[in-house]
């Protein structure tokens, strides 16, 4: 008995791992993909797409061809698709948190599939097939990693470096594109490329069956706990009676409070707070400008880096394609720098807290410089984009890769630290799906750079003075912080008066 137990604990150590190892994989190869636009792109114009919109024109110069109506349409390709991948957070949110992890992957790989085959089958006649592939590709792609962000949940110590190293994942596969584009360049057709994507998918059929739970990973997790189809017996261990217990016991929630944080650590409060008061917090409505003007300013320089790029080179496709590889192999190195944020706001964790101070407010002063350094990153991201001078696109990308790994892991880590946890994922998706609306002004920001005769100077400049909006979260988060100490110091002098009274 004792020696079937250790088997059982052994097997299931092992099951953790590989789960942990596949969906790290499967977000580093296929979740995120669409960000590698740049790359794509570069094949799409080669193949002609839009190729008609393309006109001459004569100047001083001669006659040349000016092709920036197709690189508007190429434009809003990348638009509506980076659209879709964050405003379906939201819903895809509330599916699986209302079906489960099995029924969530099973719309993932149908979006996916459906995707990648719209992708191979489109040609220059059938260039407007970009815009549903792209789409569906993004929106599977983003419910592969919520259903692996779970996966934290099994490694208890590690939970939040694992969910920023999937994010990492995420960001880093837009590597793919520029394999899809390498492939291409060595006489493998564009629609091989897809039709292998799309057979790859019987590989997440696999993962979903024999690695993932029907429903959620609890969190904590239960001793022996089991999921997925297994050759041995699984444990008894009922997870939809558990969160069926757990929702019931946070259906007590919807008394407001205006203020998110006087219910930190209390076990009193901590359900007092609805989600109509996180919403209307300054916390919530600054934390989603500081990630709306962000995003809006990297979803721009993604969408425009291929004209750029034409621009500062002469049209010269060798530099081109040079310059959009080092771009693809910069990305590769998000899955590397995004733990780094999370060590950043995990550092207190090393040093006995304050007297007085609690878990929480040591979770936010931590955040401050997280908060700070992410809005610094995307300063001079965004002020070496606007100058226009071919080599400086070196520092450009590393300040972009740098600066994305950890928008996004910051976004998830300051909300999971300023609102009650049982809010954590429609507060989420919510930001995601608002911030999706303010990333459409990348279209005419793009349509307001072809006014100006293509060159996107002043919008870069009228986008890096946006960036500024950015500080004030982290000065809002600093005030509060200031205030929380001041109350604390006041509660202690007036106890120590108290006590020195008597």
């Amino acid at each position: 008995m004792w020696m079937q137990k250790m088997l059982g604990c052994k097997e299931t150590r092992v099951r953790y791992k590989l789960t942990l190892a596949t969906g790290l994989l499967e977000c580093l190869c296929f979740a995120g993909i669409v960000f590698g636009w740049a790359s794509l792109m570069f094949v799409l114009k080669s193949e002609c797409y839009f190729g008609e919109l393309c006109v001459n024109v004569t100047d001083a110069s001669g006659e040349k061809s000016d092709c920036s109506p197709q690189d508007e349409n190429f434009s809003l390709v990348f638009t509506v698709a980076s659209f879709m991948n964050n405003f379906l957070t939201l819903p895809n949110g509330f599916f699986y948190d209302h079906f489960g992890t099995m029924a969530t992957r099973l719309l993932a790989i149908i979006l996916y599939t459906t995707g990648t085959l719209l992708m191979a089958l489109s040609t220059e006649a059938l260039s407007l097939l970009l815009f549903p592939a792209l789409s569906f590709i993004a929106a599977g792609g983003v419910l592969f990693l919520m259903t692996n962000m779970q996966i934290g949940n099994l490694f208890d110590t590690r939970r939040s470096t694992i969910i920023t190293i999937y994010n990492g994942a995420f960001d880093s596969s837009s590597v793919i594109f520029l394999i899809i584009k390498v492939l291409y360049e060595r006489g493998v057709s564009l629609r091989s490329s897809f039709l292998f994507l799309s057979s790859c998918n019987v590989i997440h059929l696999v993962r979903t069956i024999f690695l993932m739970p029907k429903s959620h990973i609890p969190y904590p997790v239960p001793e022996n706990y089991t999921y997925g189809m297994s050759c041995a017996k699984s444990d008894s261990y009922n997870v939809e009676k558990y969160e069926a217990e757990r929702e019931q016991s946070l259906d007590k929630v919807g008394r407001e409070d205006d203020d998110p944080l006087e219910t930190a650590d209390s076990p009193d409060n901590s359900e007092k707070v609805s989600l109509k008061s996180c919403c209307l917090s300054w916390f919530f409505l600054w934390h989603l400008v500081w990630l709306s003007v962000m995003q809006l300013r990297h979803y721009f320089f993604i969408g425009t880096l291929n004209p750029m790029l034409n621009r500062l080179a002469d049209q010269d496709p060798v530099t081109v394609s040079q310059y959009t590889n080092a771009f693809a192999f910069t990305q590769l190195c998000g899955v590397l720098c995004a733990p780094w944020n999370g060590l950043l706001m995990d550092r207190h964790r090393r040093r006995p807290l304050a007297p007085g101070m609690s878990e929480q407010e040591a979770d936010l002063r931590s955040s401050i410089l997280s908060l700070l350094l992410t809005s610094l990153q995307c300063l001079l991201f965004s002020i070496c984009a606007s100058i226009p001078l071919l080599p400086l696109q070196y520092l450009t990308f590393i300040f972009q890769v740098l600066n994305r790994s950890f928008l996004y892991g910051g976004n998830a880590a300051f909300i999971s630290i300023a609102f009650p946890a049982y809010h954590f994922g429609k507060l989420y998706g919510l930001v995601m799906s608002l911030s999706a609306m303010v990333s459409l002004l990348q279209y005419p920001c793009f349509a307001l750079s072809t006014v100006l005769g293509g060159d996107p100077f002043y919008v870069n400049i009228i986008l890096t003075v946006l960036t500024l909006l950015a500080f004030v979260h982290p000065l809002n988060v600093f005030l509060r912080c200031r205030e929380l100490t001041k109350q604390r110091e006041n509660l202690q002098s007036v106890s120590e008066t108290e006590t020195s009274m008597f």
